[in-house]
């Protein structure tokens, strides 16, 4: 059997698996542009690509704590966010937990996010308790409720799938409970400040959490929205936190705001078409000069909401812009140490980021399936 015809087999097995209740992912689908999301090609991922991803790959089931979790190199401590990150990576290579290469390495992770959520206070608080951070455990919070969302339904052990179910449940009450009255959130789960990119990050969890059956009212993302609106600047981009417009846009934050955007159906609208016309001018390779901005400290972080973006709005924004970013990660592996992409919270987190955005064309992820 070839690669591709290998890699569609796999894909049609998943599609059936959430189809019929295996999965339930967030669909970012739809959008202004007249074709539509695009479908998996795996073509788009190139030889070098793979071999990439192959490294990638192998070096997170290699990094992976015994306790399931990957670190920040920061602290030292398991991360609740880069082990969710790091389990979808291999997910995006076609790794469920308890199948494939890297499917106990998936299940391990699954398993940690879920202990945090079940023995935090309070319930279903999805962040490293052993460890007080200045700031961002609602980081944590969101992406680790992102990848319980992915895997459910998937984990084989009945019992265990119970448990992910029962902590995504208290995940996303909490979550609800920490919205604050602007619509969004920031740091800590209390319904007080809000910020952007926090806020993006629960958008995202709440989504993917309604499709995989769990109750997000309607108005928890209207209100979320409205938010990430009341962010967007006269040049397309967003600021940080509301009413702080004199603080500017910026590359990463502003994909992320388009991916929240998506998140809870904002196809069709002014907005979008402003905020995708804003991340163009970070096309990687395009020579601007305003490109160095994306190639700052968020730079793993801000290609990753791109990419999603792009995938969504489908057309040409994505024959553009995947080519462009994929070449300039391989680049980027070339030179690395150990062919494995880092930044200052470390290689766990830059290789998940790079890894998910490499294996899109796949299609696996339930986030990125029709």
């Amino acid at each position: 059997m070839t690669r591709r015809s290998s890699l569609v087999a796999r894909r049609s097995f998943l599609r059936a698996g959430v189809a019929f209740g295996v999965g339930g992912g967030l669909a970012l689908v739809g959008h202004a542009q007249d074709s539509p999301t695009p479908t998996a090609d795996p073509d788009l991922i190139t030889a070098d690509a793979q071999s990439a991803v192959d490294r990638g790959l192998a070096y997170l089931a290699g990094a992976q704590a015994a306790d399931g979790s990957f670190p920040d190199t920061r602290t030292m401590f398991g991360n609740v966010a880069i082990t969710g990150l790091a389990g979808m990576a291999m997910m995006a290579g076609g790794h469920q937990p308890g199948r494939g290469k890297f499917g106990g390495a998936v299940a391990r992770a699954a398993e940690y996010v879920a202990d945090r959520g079940a023995s935090s206070t309070p319930a279903g608080y999805l962040n490293n308790a052993d460890v007080l951070l200045s700031h961002g455990a609602m980081y944590q919070h969101g992406f680790g409720a992102l990848f319980l969302s992915e895997v459910h339904g998937m984990v084989p052990d009945p019992a265990k799938q119970k448990r992910v179910r029962g902590v995504l449940e208290q995940a996303v009450e909490l979550t609800l409970k920490a919205q604050n009255r602007e619509g969004g959130w920031r740091y800590e789960p209390r319904p007080n400040q809000a910020d952007v990119s926090v806020t993006v990050a629960q958008m995202m969890a709440l989504r993917a959490a309604r499709n995989a059956g769990v109750y997000v009212p309607k108005s928890a993302m209207d209100k979320a929205v409205a938010y990430v609106l009341a962010c967007q600047q006269p040049d397309g981009g967003f600021c940080y936190i509301r009413n702080q417009g004199f603080a500017g846009s910026a590359f990463a934050r502003s994909a992320a705001a388009v991916v929240g955007l998506f998140c809870a159906g904002v196809y069709d609208s002014p907005a979008v078409d402003r905020g995708l016309s804003y991340l163009m001018k970070f096309l990687p390779g395009r020579g601007r000069a305003n490109v160095a901005e994306a190639r700052a400290e968020h730079y793993f972080y801000g290609h990753y909401y791109a990419a999603l973006a792009m995938w969504t709005a489908g057309g040409n924004y994505w024959a553009e812009w995947f080519p462009a970013v994929r070449d300039e990660l391989v680049a980027k592996s070339r030179t690395a140490q150990g062919g494995v992409w880092t930044d200052w919270h470390g290689p766990a987190y830059a290789t998940a980021m790079s890894c998910v955005v490499l294996q899109l064309p796949n299609n696996y992820l339930p986030i990125m399936q029709k």
